[in-house]
């Protein structure tokens, strides 16, 4: 009789455990070769990723940069598709980060670092959409950071403040979209110039006169290692933080007035720069971890970087900003991706492969901005900073 009811419960046991891998199995959407590049990117993460604030693989809700830009693309194709789904994903990172009062727990002003601004970003369409008063709190919080932000003798806004002195490209994104948008919605544009004083402390100090690159960052002061001596900049072109610079201008531009007489100052840098990336542009479509050095051992084609520049480009030519012929070349580039970076499995799922997980300058352990260790940093595949400007990039090429 025990010998029964043991094989009766083994039985019982296999028949569950079969089960529940059956409808894990079954439970496993598919994603359809028929949609657009940039509602397969989108539904892999909703797949992968149920809860919109685990998109960088975290177990904790927090507050962002790299939520706001992946986010960002969500809600670009909320907008173009008209499909509730994915605003409801974007809602429900800000409602699992923001309190119903409208504080930020994993915010912490006092840092002024400014990368936290940037999640802001998501915040004004929930609150033209819902009106709940939490979305305009949290927009208030994160703008009056940027009233007592430390800057530089010129007015440039400090990267973070455990980085004094320090402006780097990518702080351009993190800090002025939401700087420009706000101010032009709740301010009548009082701050427009604050916001193009940014880009030309930038143009100022950190292009490069012999490729019209820009430098990943400069040192006000010239004391860190990292830095110049002379001019105060770091030793290398970084292609994600050229791209974070690109997609600045293309998206601060949207809350520029035709006749400000800041806007065409800002499109002169973009067509400045556009340029000098399309020489370094690899025969693949693609560009380079080390953007101007593709030959050299180690380096390699990197997706965040190619993809921001593919939206920048395809953007920036479809207001107008730029050519026509650079809409060209961000199909070019946003090819090359699909055809030798990106892996669909049998689902259809979407993964991104060769995106440079992280990079800066200074910090602990000590980041010197040297050639190998940008070429050295590791990769995570469907990194944030990839799949973001993928679908961005995407739905500028309706691909």
């Amino acid at each position: 009789m025990k010998n029964k009811l043991k094989i009766l419960s083994f039985t019982f046991l296999f028949l569950i455990v079969s089960a529940c891998s059956s409808v894990k199995f079954k439970d496993t959407k598919t994603v359809s070769s028929k949609l657009k590049w940039s509602e397969r990117m989108a539904l892999t993460l909703m797949e992968n990723h149920p809860q919109s604030y685990m998109t960088d693989n975290v177990k904790e809700p927090k507050w962002d940069y790299v939520h706001g830009l992946v986010l960002t693309g969500f809600e670009k194709l909320y907008q173009k598709t008209d499909n509730i789904n994915y605003f409801n994903y974007v809602k429900s990172y800000a409602d699992s980060t923001i309190n119903p009062d409208g504080i930020i727990p994993s915010y912490d002003a006092s840092k002024y670092n400014i990368d936290m601004i940037e999640a802001g970003n998501i915040l004004f369409l929930l609150y033209d959409k819902t009106k709940e008063a939490k979305y305009l709190t949290a927009m208030q919080t994160l703008r009056k950071q940027l009233d007592t932000q430390p800057r530089t003798s010129e007015g440039g806004f400090w990267h973070k403040k455990t980085y004094p002195n320090q402006m780097w490209l990518d702080g351009l994104y993190m800090g002025e979209a939401f700087y420009s948008h706000y101010t032009s919605k709740f301010e009548n544009g009082k701050k427009l110039d604050d916001v193009a004083k940014q880009f030309e402390i930038i143009q100022k100090h950190l292009v490069d006169p012999k490729t019209g690159l820009l430098y990943h960052g400069w040192d006000e002061s010239k004391k860190m290692a990292w830095a110049n001596k002379t001019t105060g900049t770091s030793p290398n072109f970084w292609s994600r933080s050229l791209g974070w610079y690109a997609m600045a201008l293309v998206d601060v531009l949207d809350n520029f007035p035709e006749k400000h007489p800041k806007r065409t100052e800002l499109i002169s840098y973009l067509n400045q720069l556009a340029p000098a990336l399309a020489k370094v542009q690899d025969k693949s479509g693609m560009w380079f971890q080390v953007t101007d050095q593709g030959n050299r051992e180690g380096n390699y084609l990197e997706a965040s970087g190619t993809a921001m520049f593919a939206y920048a480009f395809a953007k920036g030519a479809n207001k107008n900003y730029l050519p026509k012929s650079y809409k060209i070349l961000a199909e070019k580039a946003f090819d090359g991706m699909t055809r030798d970076l990106v892996k669909v499995d049998e689902n259809g799922l979407v993964t991104i492969t060769q995106a440079c997980a992280v990079a800066g300058l200074g910090g602990t352990p000590y980041r010197d901005g040297s050639y190998e260790y940008y070429v050295n940093e590791r990769k995570q595949d469907n990194d944030p900073k990839a799949t973001g400007p993928f679908i961005l990039a995407a739905l500028e090429l309706n691909k």
